[in-house]
């Protein structure tokens, strides 16, 4: 009996097996069938991509891929150059609000932060998106591609790179660079104007604040929740006050005195270049190597992030609801994910924006390895556009 019993579930546990086989398979199946329809139709379509345009070097990688999606795929890729994607997230707002729910003007969007949170509360989103893309597969799931500045992603974005808040200094001219913010500040006293950062709400010097801020207020957990500046205005004053004494004492020892800052990060690695700043401040942890390649820095130019680690988070790529090339933008995106496009991306003599895919599958691509700084986790968005307000009212007249 015992024999019958056992044999009963060797053969039900077979027949169990080869059905979830036949399931996987199918499933599979139909999977690479309708990506091979959307493959199809997106030939010939146009795919308007909002994108930051402040990188000679991002736009002359974007000018490849394009040549690279029309001679495989047929889709013409149009880099829209914008200076800040909340532009974006106001014209798609403005599309919403007119009931335009079709044959809008933005195709692909390059974003994260503040603006998907946006995005994603407006419903302004194609998606999920992520299961669709066959290159998803590669992308290495233990980076925080499911977060964005503590906001789930949902699938409604893929990620394509990873940003970290680091600074350049010539070995030459600064051995010893600082370690921290008051560090930084003592050397901006040591050497007044020789310390600067890009004026917020510019990315890199709002990533700046966001940065000080984590190191300087007692109380950085409340960073990492929900800010309104209407009903929590004392909470606000009260977490953020150590940055605003910090910024009174750094600004009349700094570049110009405080009433100019330089205008993003190409213009502080042009002027550590020019011995004007001992500090470049940039996003990319390979910005140092690929400035030198590029001619653009000495060789002894090197990055570095603070001891207390770097600010850090994945940049993502998505499609409005409205799009009126979907199936060419989700193919732009499959390309911008695969081992070759990610590959050059990495490359130092290119852009250097490290990859968002696992190491053997970027080595596919030919890339070599690449090592990150100790992260910090960014906080809730709500708190960049509160603290960007205050900086105005304080410091932007």
């Amino acid at each position: 009996m015992k024999q019958l019993f056992l044999g009963l579930a060797i053969s039900l546990a077979a027949s169990l097996g080869h059905a979830l086989a036949a399931s996987d398979s199918t499933a599979t199946s139909a999977a690479t069938q309708n990506w091979e329809q959307t493959v199809e139709k997106a030939r010939g379509q146009t795919v308007y991509f909002n994108a930051w345009g402040g990188s000679q070097e991002i736009n002359d990688y974007l000018r490849w891929a394009g040549r690279q999606l029309q001679a495989e795929y047929g889709v013409t890729l149009k880099h829209v150059k914008v200076a800040d994607i909340a532009e974006t997230t106001q014209r798609l707002l403005a599309e919403k609000t007119a009931g335009k729910n079709t044959g809008g003007s933005v195709d692909m969007v390059w974003i994260n932060g503040e603006n998907f949170r946006s995005m994603k509360d407006g419903s302004l989103l194609y998606g999920p998106i992520t299961e669709q893309l066959p290159n998803w597969q590669y992308v290495d799931k233990s980076l925080p591609v499911y977060e964005d500045f503590t906001e789930p992603t949902e699938g409604l974005e893929a990620p394509w790179g990873v940003g970290q808040l680091v600074f350049i200094h010539d070995k030459m001219t600064l051995n010893n660079p600082p370690q921290n913010f008051s560090e930084l500040l003592s050397l901006a006293k040591a050497f007044p104007g020789k310390v600067s950062y890009p004026q917020p709400p510019e990315f890199h010097g709002s990533s700046f604040l966001k940065a000080a801020l984590i190191e300087l207020t007692k109380e950085r957990n409340a960073l990492y929740q929900p800010i309104d500046i209407k009903t929590d205005k004392e909470k606000f004053e009260q977490v953020t006050a150590p940055l605003w004494q910090y910024l009174d004492q750094l600004h009349p020892v700094s570049w110009q005195q405080g009433k100019r800052f330089p205008s993003g990060t190409s213009e502080t690695i042009q002027l550590l270049d020019d011995q004007q700043l001992l500090l470049a401040i940039t996003f990319n942890p390979n910005a140092a190597n690929a400035a030198i390649e590029r001619g653009n820095l000495v060789e002894t130019a090197q990055t570095y992030a603070f001891q207390q680690g770097a600010l850090s988070n994945i940049h993502f790529l998505a499609v409005p609801w409205n799009a009126t090339a979907k199936e060419g933008a989700l193919v732009a995106i499959n390309f911008l994910l695969s081992p070759e496009a990610q590959a050059r991306k990495a490359d130092s003599a290119i852009w250097g924006d490290p990859s968002v895919l696992k190491a053997e599958a970027l080595a596919k691509g030919g890339a070599q390895g690449f090592s990150l700084f100790k992260s910090i986790p960014e906080p809730h968005p709500s708190w960049l556009t509160a603290i960007e307000l205050e900086w105005q009212k304080r410091y932007g007249s």
